[in-house]
């Protein structure tokens, strides 16, 4: 059972199952040899100004004050400290976050106070960060307790002597890296242990244990790896450019580096689509043009693939996914709003020349506050950010028009008219963060959502477990899917659509697929032909439905998720009203089906999100029953 849990984790946390193109566009294009012979010296490598006087001129003076007050307050409270019945409680309860609070926050104020002592340059804040840094150096693991089946011990307190690297490891690494990079000389003024600690720890618990691929799944070669791979791999890579002073070490592990970072490229399909939704693309191929950024400034701009192709697929998807102001499309775990970095796609928009993400970079910055902040993570993409910032135009930019996108390897489309949006996918069950969802689809009227993916709760032991399909917001009955005979669809690459078509135009668009291989045999269904099109010219989305089963069935339910205000009073037509007052509706046929509202729960840790997630606003089921048990039929629902 162990194994089976820890293979089940691998699966869902590293990796999809798409299939794997050697594509190598690093390790092809560039011989270790020449990497070796670009590749700046740890002495001379500076990607960020190390300064007061460099940053100060950057950073607006107000931000700098902002940036100082902050680190005065964190030199008032004590070093916050990780006992080991804190990392015991994720295995007691599930809980993550008290850890989390504790892990990251130690972590966010070290750069801050690194930062405000740069900026300042008066040695206040060196003893605090000296504290900073022993006692994450102490720490005997950096990552979290959810990420501790990859040792070999499999327990539920870390194994100092089996190092492994996980996501907020690599993270670690990185903000310690950059600690020793900004006031590393300071440090040597207290002691000359403090950065021979930093390098030690990092090379043992990080870089050192990084180089065993076998181990990782996010490392594989023959499965399709997520976020997880570039997110990782940008924060290793740089951490060892900058602290690494054995230059031979320290080349081959960046070329080892660029292999690890080929395989996020290999697994993608060509529509170099990201499967786990717009806010893990933030995480993924965000964090590759981070590595990439890294690999072109340690070589002085002589070992970059910007003008790949592909890589500008990778960069378009993000505004490609976009509905209106902060809303994405968020199928599977993606969250239905972010406030984008628009600094960084700006950033990547201009270094390969895309005219509509720069744009939409542009416009994202100025309308989503880019606080001068190092909470958070990819802390090397929040300088690079800072360094970009003062240059950008000041002048307001209207957001982009955008069209019609397919992908055709992760099935999705995304659809604009005027002030309405749709969007509808196929794929298959065993996507990386998976929800069994396929033939979902959302729509959204002047920036408003009319029907909805409800999306994830909160992540804790059982999000990713045996029991993550017991979680309502991951079952098929809580999309916008039918259950057929009282079975819904399955997770697994065997559950996945059936001759799939799209279109796009400018009166129709929308997808047609055959959902019966999304649901097991025992739902008993021959086929199952869904068309859902978004008629531009009626301005309504149109679900046609024609099946045939194995056997007369037993029950048929259809769902709709939403977050607007019900009225069924009316049969054969179910009111939706807005926060904005405006009036959409369901039309259907009365004499086919009963209709009811219920509301998923909220109570239990993996589900409290709900209560905020859609501003304040509850998720709920529009369930409709089918009073017409037929073998073969066909239904249509109209949403105006």
């Amino acid at each position: 059972m162990k194994k089976l849990l820890t293979l089940f984790l691998a699966l869902i946390l590293f990796s999809s199952t798409g299939q794997i193109t050697q594509r190598n566009f690093l390790t092809k294009k560039f011989a270790k040899e020449d990497v070796l012979r670009s590749l700046i010296s740890q002495k001379n490598y500076l990607p960020y100004p190390k300064t007061s006087k460099e940053w100060s001129q950057i950073i607006p003076l107000e931000e700098q004050k902002e940036i100082i007050k902050r680190a005065e307050d964190i030199i008032k409270k004590p070093v916050p400290t990780i006992d080991a019945t804190l990392l015991m409680e994720y295995l007691r309860s599930g809980d993550r976050e008290e850890h989390g609070k504790i892990s990251f926050g130690k972590r966010n104020s070290l750069m801050e106070l690194v930062m405000a002592e740069t900026l300042e340059d008066k040695n206040r804040f060196t003893e605090k960060i000296m504290n900073y840094v022993w006692s994450i150096c102490e720490e005997t693991y950096w990552g979290v307790p959810a990420h501790l089946s990859v040792q070999k011990a499999k327990t539920n307190l870390p194994d100092v002597e089996d190092p492994t690297v996980d996501l907020f490891g690599a993270e670690t690494a990185v903000g310690l890296a950059l600690t020793d990079y900004f006031v590393g000389e300071k440090l040597d003024k207290i002691s000359k242990l403090l950065r021979s600690r930093i390098y030690f720890e990092i090379n043992k618990k990080i870089l050192t244990p990084s180089l065993d691929q076998n181990r990782y799944g996010y490392l594989s070669k023959t499965r399709a790896v997520n976020n997880w791979n570039p997110w990782i791999v940008s924060n290793i890579m740089l951490a060892n450019l900058l602290i690494e002073k054995d230059e031979i070490r320290r080349g081959n592990q960046l070329y080892t580096h660029m292999g690890y970072l080929d395989l996020y490229f290999n697994g993608l399909g060509e529509d170099a689509g990201c499967d786990e939704g717009p806010s893990y693309w933030f995480a993924a191929g965000a964090s590759a043009f981070d590595a990439l950024q890294v690999l072109a400034t340690a070589t002085d701009n002589k070992c970059q693939i910007f003008d790949e192709p592909f890589i500008q697929k990778m960069a378009s998807y993000v505004y490609k996914m976009h509905i209106s102001n902060d809303y994405f499309v968020n199928f599977a775990d993606a969250d239905p709003t972010l406030k984008p970095d628009g600094i960084m796609l700006y950033r990547f928009g201009q270094v390969i020349h895309d005219e509509p993400l720069t744009n939409f970079g542009l416009w994202a910055s100025q309308n989503f506050d880019p606080a001068i902040t190092f909470v958070g993570y990819q802390k090397h993409r929040k300088l690079w950010n800072l360094m970009a910032y003062a240059s950008m135009p000041k002048a307001k930019i209207e957001k982009p028009t955008l069209t019609d996108y397919w992908f055709n390897d992760i099935e999705v489309l995304t659809s604009r008219s005027d002030d309405l949006f749709f969007a509808a996918h196929g794929g298959h069950n065993a996507e990386s963060h998976n929800h069994n969802d396929v033939g979902d689809f959302v729509f959204y009227a002047k920036g408003e959502p009319i029907i909805i993916d409800a999306g994830r709760g909160n992540y804790t032991a059982r999000t990713f477990s045996a029991q993550r399909y017991n979680l309502w917001f991951t079952q098929s009955e809580y999309h916008n899917l039918p259950t057929i005979n009282g079975v819904g669809q399955k997770a697994g690459r065997e559950f996945e659509s059936g001759q799939l078509t799209h279109t796009i135009g400018d009166k129709m668009s929308g997808i047609s697929l055959d959902l019966a291989k999304a649901y097991p045999q025992s739902a008993g269904i021959k086929n199952y032909q869904r068309s859902i099109q978004f008629n531009k010219v009626k301005k309504q989305i149109e679900i046609n439905d024609a099946y045939e089963l194995t056997q007369k069935q037993s029950k048929l339910q259809q769902s709709f998720m939403t977050l607007c205000q019900i009225d069924l009073a009316k049969p054969g037509i179910i009111s939706l009203k807005t926060t904005t007052g405006d009036i959409h509706s369901i039309k259907y046929d009365a004499k086919k089906w009963t209709v009811s509202v219920d509301l998923p729960s909220t109570d239990g840790p993996e589900y409290k999100s709900f209560k905020t997630k859609w501003s304040n606003r509850p998720v709920q089921r529009i369930l409709f029953e089918s009073a017409d048990l037929t073998q073969k039929g066909k239904n249509l629902f109209i949403i105006q």
